[in-house]
């Protein structure tokens, strides 16, 4: 599966919804950006925590897919462990997600979110597990 492959099956699910767009995928990290927008923002005028959780396992997920290359085997994101270190009201955010471990059942991913410039915005540790598909006849 390509970038251009990935970014096409993720219309109209929730990754579209936020506002997510994969950038590069180099084997072992997945790079993605998301432009702020006002739904993204709490109401105090900041980027909500939930964006930044939803990035890191949208990235992981997409990456463990990427790795798995159609195989018949699929991710579930199962822990997804966050901190927020900045906060941020505007501008675009761009997560990348490298892989820690690569198992036959897991994939653990640790993902920095930040600013085009390279400020540290949030940083996660996410699970996958790793089932095979199973398809109904």
């Amino acid at each position: 599966m390509t970038i251009e492959e990935l970014n096409l099956i993720c219309k109209n699910t929730f990754i579209d919804l936020l506002g997510m767009h994969f950038l590069n995928f180099d084997g072992t990290c997945l790079t993605a950006e998301l432009q702020v927008t006002p739904a993204h923002l709490q109401p105090t005028g900041f980027v909500h925590g939930g964006v930044y959780i939803s990035m890191a396992e949208s990235v992981a997920g997409a990456a463990s897919m990427l790795l798995l290359k159609d195989d018949g085997k699929i991710p579930f994101g199962v822990t997804v462990n966050s901190q927020h270190l900045a906060s941020i009201s505007e501008g675009k955010i761009v997560a990348s997600g490298k892989l820690v471990y690569e198992g036959t059942l897991k994939h653990i991913w640790d993902v920095k979110i930040t600013n085009p410039a390279g400020k540290l915005i949030s940083i996660s540790r996410v699970t996958n597990n790793i089932k095979k598909t199973e398809k109904s006849e």
